[in-house]
């Protein structure tokens, strides 16, 4: 697939650039140190396109052929946002939360341009069944889960044991909304001033 823009993923998060490279597309990695705090007052369903859009305003130095895709995930259950866990009692406390419930996980994207920025996100909700002591501790001795929101990678094996049904865009969960974005990539395009 070819795009009118040199593309710039700006993330270091390997399942982002395993999702935009199954999408077809070539694109360069380049990573932006950016300050992700936010208000206090911000609706957490706001929260993963704000945090998008602060790390494509670190790409202010763009050239009129490239064209940067910035992203966030965010889990939320029960109206709380789950971040990544910093440790190991930090993500068995996430999947205590999430067990036996619906939570919804949000994706905020940027395409940001020299001459503009989009941004939008995605919601899909995801339904945990029960999980036992013995399997939160299983998946986090194995899998090691804290680069991830909300402490699970639905493609692991949490995911497989786990999540009983999801509602929405299954890649949205691992990270990138890929129908979404393909379609607002094009837009992007077609429409460059």
């Amino acid at each position: 697939m070819s795009l009118p823009y040199r593309l710039i993923l700006g993330s270091k998060s390997p399942r982002r650039k395993e999702l935009l490279k199954s999408l077809g597309f070539d694109f360069d990695l380049k990573v932006r140190p950016v300050d992700e705090s936010f208000p206090n007052d911000l609706p957490v369903a706001d929260l993963a396109e704000f945090i998008a859009k602060k790390k494509a305003e670190a790409f202010d130095d763009l050239a009129e052929d490239e064209l940067v895709i910035t992203s966030d995930t965010v889990v939320v259950c029960e109206d709380k946002a789950l971040a990544k866990a910093a440790n190991k009692e930090e993500a068995k406390a996430m999947l205590e939360l999430l067990s036996g419930k619906t939570h919804q996980v949000i994706t905020g994207v940027c395409l940001k341009s020299k001459f503009k920025t989009v941004s939008f996100s995605e919601t899909t909700q995801v339904h945990f069944g029960k999980l036992s002591n013995e399997e939160m501790d299983y998946y986090i001795s194995q899998y090691q889960p804290f680069d991830k929101a909300g402490a699970y990678g639905i493609q692991e094996w949490i995911g497989m044991i786990g999540i009983e049904g999801i509602e929405g865009d299954y890649y949205n969960v691992m990270g990138l909304p890929l129908h979404k974005l393909y379609k607002e990539l094009q837009r992007f395009s077609n429409n460059k001033e």
